[in-house]
């Protein structure tokens, strides 16, 4: 039976709890267990798909479709484990599936209530598909103490009620800040956090301590006095150096240990072998060059926005190992002064337009496409970034000015446009142009063909490849031939070869758009392939300029 582990946390949000969740669970991986982790997320949206990217940072797809909290791609990235549909959760599809339940008349005229009827929905989704794991770590999205996590709480309350505690593990993330003025470390807001949440039914049996200074002893022995946990359960939790440290860190102060004490187990190997974890540690924070990419995006005011990403880029430099610098620029910026494109883009070892939404910015990025196009400087484009290159091809090579998206409103040549229908695993789907937007994009993993003497075929070492896609547009396959005409080759088609995948430029240095989001399926012990063939190109060109 699997063994449950609730994180939750407490005083200020933003303390790293997707991250901890991550660091434990590849720990407890690096000592023989099976592990899954799942997110809680108690706001009212079914997903985050229809969120703003400034609100809520990006938008992570998994393989079977599900829009998620970034915290999973953390989870992926740690663990290697794909996440699914099952791994996220919110309020709002909670009490959507309920009240729909409900107008079916499923619960036979009874009153409706958080408890029991909210809570025991949380608490089947904890428990599902949990054959063959060893633990699943569940996240509490929020701050203890935030009105719309309680049924939350509630729920993993009875849990530990139901399955006694050495089933359940609670470990609680708080932050011990650090006045300045007064030249200590506050213990204070630790103590009022597990207060309260001692108060919801809860004892921690864990505290992990966010801090910016070193924990004394006496700290530690005054938090598990007055918590209520033993000291060898108070962790400090320092800031780390690359977040790829963090599990070492997490290792060296105990975590995974004193969870496995409380549990009463002995892992099948008792001292893991964690030298991967250096070595990628190594590799990041001990280059042997740096390049500079340039990311000319629409939501670059907001790191989270493009976390898998950047998280990609810094896989991409551990493979070449070199440091990758990236400079986030706003595509608007080249609309109101194009002076500025030569000056912000000619330092740029690398140019990468990413995915987006809507018309703003757009002729930003489709003037990056055209300086990297013609100062053959490596060129990357993702979704948004890849009917960008095409739009520009199309203006610029192929003899066709007005190119445009029906994304951006009516036009006579509609190089990219919405795809309302597309075969996947489960046959045809069909979308309206004007129906809802939650959910209703290609989302998740699709096979491509590649030609087997393309660029992206050499790259992948294979024909036939699978990536995750989330987008409603789509480049118009009838401008196939002449934007090849152009020089822009399209190297990847859908199987049925109706939806073009990936196009790229074979007289230039490095210039590939892909439809689908390669980011997504970057791991740190497994850069993706094509990240790190774009920086090994982007050290080319440094040595060049």
């Amino acid at each position: 039976m699997a063994r449950y582990i609730f994180i939750t946390g407490g005083v200020v949000s933003s303390l790293g709890k997707g991250l901890m969740a991550a660091s434990l669970a590849a720990l407890l991986q690096a000592r023989g267990f099976k592990v899954r982790i799942r997110k809680f997320d108690p706001y009212l949206n079914v997903d985050p798909g229809t969120m703003s990217p400034y609100q809520h940072g990006e938008v992570y797809v998994t393989d079977d479709g599900a829009e998620t909290d970034l915290d999973l791609g953390h989870y992926e990235r740690f663990t290697g484990v794909s996440a699914r549909q099952s791994d996220n959760i919110t309020s709002g599809r909670v009490y959507r599936d309920i009240i729909t339940r409900e107008r079916r008349g499923d619960y036979l005229g009874a009153t409706v209530q958080v408890v029991p009827h909210v809570t025991d929905a949380i608490k089947t989704f904890a428990q599902d598909e949990a054959e063959g794991l060893d633990f699943i770590l569940c996240e509490i999205g929020g701050t203890i103490g935030d009105i719309e996590g309680l049924p939350f709480v509630e729920a993993i309350r009875q849990m530990r009620n139901e399955l006694g505690r050495d089933k359940t593990c609670a470990i609680h993330v708080t932050l011990v800040p650090y006045i300045a003025a007064a030249g200590e470390l506050k213990t204070k807001p630790t103590q009022h956090s597990v207060r309260e949440l001692a108060g919801l039914g809860i004892q921690p049996d864990v505290l992990l301590c966010r801090c910016e200074k070193p924990l004394p002893e006496s700290e530690r022995r005054k938090i598990a006095l007055f918590c209520n946990v033993r000291a060898e359960a108070v962790i400090p939790a320092l800031d780390a150096a690359s977040i790829y440290a963090v599990p070492l860190q997490y290792h060296a102060e105990g975590l995974d240990a004193e969870v496995l004490r409380h549990f009463g187990l002995n892992s099948p190997i008792p001292v893991p072998d964690l030298s991967g974890w250096a070595d990628i540690v190594d590799r990041h924070l001990n280059p042997e060059g740096e390049v500079t990419i340039g990311v000319v995006g629409k939501y670059v005011g907001l790191p989270d926005a493009y976390k898998s990403l950047n998280e990609a880029l810094v896989h991409g430099g551990m493979a070449n190992r070199v440091k990758v610098n990236i400079r986030w620029i706003d595509a608007e910026i080249f609309e109101r002064d194009h002076a500025e494109i030569t000056s912000m883009l000619e330092p740029m070892h690398g140019i990468l337009v990413p995915g987006g939404f809507g018309e703003r910015g757009t002729e930003g990025k489709i003037a990056s496409v055209r300086f990297a196009r013609e100062r053959n400087v490596p060129f990357f484009g993702i979704c948004l970034g890849m009917q960008m290159a095409c739009i520009e091809g199309a203006r610029n090579t192929a003899g066709i000015p007005d190119a445009s998206s029906t994304e951006f409103g009516q036009t006579d040549e509609p190089v990219v446009g919405i795809i309302t229908e597309w075969m996947s695993d489960e046959g045809l789907q069909t979308r309206a142009a004007g129906g809802d937007l939650g959910g209703t994009m290609r989302l998740g993993a699709y096979e491509a063909r590649l030609n087997g003497n393309s660029h992206v075929a050499a790259i992948y070492g294979a024909t036939t490849i699978s990536e995750r896609h989330r987008h409603r547009y789509e480049v118009n396959g009838a401008y196939k031939d002449a934007l090849e005409s152009g020089g822009l080759v399209f190297s990847g088609m859908s199987p049925d070869g109706l939806l073009p995948e990936i196009v790229e430029r074979p007289d230039h240095a490095w210039f590939v758009g892909v439809q689908f989001h390669p980011e997504l399926k970057s791991r740190p012990f497994e850069p993706h392939p094509l990240f790190s063939g774009f920086i090994e190109a982007a050290v080319r060109q440094a040595r060049l300029v």
